[in-house]
């Protein structure tokens, strides 16, 4: 007689697993199981520590050479200018201008005094810009001939040959909802010409004096510094 062989027995995979109640007949299911156990899918806690420890990454990162420019920026930009309480002997103090200007606004005032002027403006609270034309009332950050926009105090030298009146903007910076600001405005009396100095030439000589040539004001920040200062802003905005 010929003999009759049993089929093979069935073998699930390593991920199948058969679920029992009871016993072999009582068999009700087969689930499939990924053997990484996070079924494909990502949960979201998952990617809300995912995400913050790339946001920490970069700040530490970003963080330690931020600093290092603001701090090289800091020590640089008070060339030229005294500190706030330290005003020289010759700068006369003509007003003091205190004010708060919006988010993303601009605040106007008009300089009629000749001579070289020297503005010196603190933010008393949020983050106040200065911007100076001598050829429109209200300059701008698209539109300007002096600026100073700093994270701290701002100054700008006004040269005396700048036509009159001269437009004066303070710019409240728009990662503040609203900006103080203190201004100071001195006139420049070191840039003026000795009185008398055409009387000192000597008797019987043609010979004139030449006029002292006024102190060249301070050099303007440069577009290199202006645009640092800016991504610091942006950056610092981003991370905090």
């Amino acid at each position: 007689m010929p003999r009759f062989r049993a089929p093979p027995r069935f073998r699930a995979p390593p991920h199948f697993r058969l679920l029992r109640r009871g016993g072999p007949a009582s068999a009700r299911m087969l689930q499939t199981r990924d053997p990484s156990g996070s079924g494909g899918k990502t949960s979201a806690r998952e990617r809300v520590t995912q995400a913050a420890g790339m946001a920490a990454a970069w700040q530490r990162a970003l963080l330690p050479p931020l600093l290092l420019l603001l701090l090289a920026w800091q020590a640089a930009s008070p060339a030229g200018f005294p500190e706030e309480d330290e005003a020289p002997g010759a700068w006369v103090l003509l007003h003091v201008v205190q004010g708060q200007v919006g988010a993303g606004n601009y605040s106007y005032l008009r300089l009629s005094h000749e001579g070289r002027v020297v503005l010196r403006m603190r933010s008393v609270s949020g983050d106040a810009d200065l911007y100076v034309s001598d050829s429109t009332l209200q300059p701008s950050f698209d539109d300007y001939a002096l600026q100073s926009a700093t994270c701290g105090a701002d100054a700008v030298a006004i040269p005396a040959h700048f036509r009159r009146p001269v437009g004066i903007g303070v710019y409240g910076h728009p990662s503040h909802r609203e900006s103080a600001f203190e201004m100071k405005v001195y006139l420049d009396r070191s840039a003026e010409p000795a009185p008398f100095a055409d009387a000192a030439a000597p008797d019987g000589g043609a010979h004139r004096h030449a006029q002292a040539p006024e102190d060249a004001p301070p050099e303007e920040e440069s577009v290199l510094w202006t645009v640092l200062i800016s991504l610091l802003k942006l950056v610092l905005e981003v991370l905090f």
